[in-house]
């Protein structure tokens, strides 16, 4: 007889992440595992829980194969190497964490004492990874087909609301170096400015400067995430 997810820990939740997702697991150990970070398995070693490591590393791969697929139809007549690119743009932990906060993923995470102090609910890192296992583990429910139809309503979909392919969430620190170099051989700085929040829910403020003079100034939840953000200004204000 099929187990239905609320006989797992958070039954309500996770039907509601479910309905919100629009797949329902045959599979619910599948199901609670994608969710079951490696803290909260190191805590709980006596049920014999397994930590969705291994589904993230299955993800990783379906994620791959499903957006290549999307990119080579999507762009017929762009070479491999840029295909490469916006292909590692598009499964980049920033990329998969937005997606994965898009779905609120977070509150469903099975996490540590530990993890759960610090604010890992909203951690790139642990979202991006967490969106992985979840492809995977609706990879083996379901099919690739499912596990297709899944990313086309999420990250595809995500993706195809952008007006350019700039904006799949590039490296906006190596554009902005990049573009530097061809006049100066001077390095680029970037300094926090300052912090804000709670340590679950903190915005960290970067600016970046050339020479002295600040060329940007921008805002995220982690310094790398800031420091991206201040990259994009300074190519903006350098543009203009």
């Amino acid at each position: 007889m099929q187990k239905k997810a609320n006989k797992l820990p958070n039954g309500s939740l996770l039907e509601s992440m479910q309905d919100k997702i629009n797949y329902h697991f045959k599979k619910s150990d599948v199901l609670k595992q994608s969710l079951t970070h490696s803290s909260y398995a190191n805590e709980h070693r006596n049920h014999s829980l397994k930590d969705n490591e291994r589904l993230e590393f299955l993800g990783d791969a379906i994620l791959d194969l499903i957006i290549s697929e999307y990119l080579f139809s999507k762009h017929p007549e762009m070479p491999e190497g840029d295909l490469s690119k916006i292909r590692a743009s598009i499964v980049c932990e920033a990329s998969l964490a937005k997606i994965a906060r898009f779905i609120e993923l977070g509150k469903y995470i099975l996490l540590g004492k530990g993890e759960e102090m610090t604010g890992g609910r909203e951690r790139a890192s642990i979202l991006a990874d967490a969106f992985e296992a979840l492809t995977g583990a609706i990879f083996l429910d379901g099919g690739f087909e499912e596990a297709k139809l899944f990313l086309g309503r999420t990250l595809i979909s995500q993706v195809e609301q952008v007006t350019s392919i700039e904006d799949l969430y590039t490296d906006y620190k190596t554009l902005l170096q990049e573009n530097i170099q061809k006049e100066s051989n001077k390095l680029i700085i970037y300094e926090v400015v300052g912090e804000e929040g709670p340590d679950h829910d903190k915005n960290f403020y970067v600016e970046v400067y050339h020479d002295t003079i600040c060329l940007g100034k921008g805002i995220g939840k982690s310094k790398k995430e800031a420091e991206q953000d201040s990259a994009k200004k300074a190519l903006n204000n350098l543009k203009n």
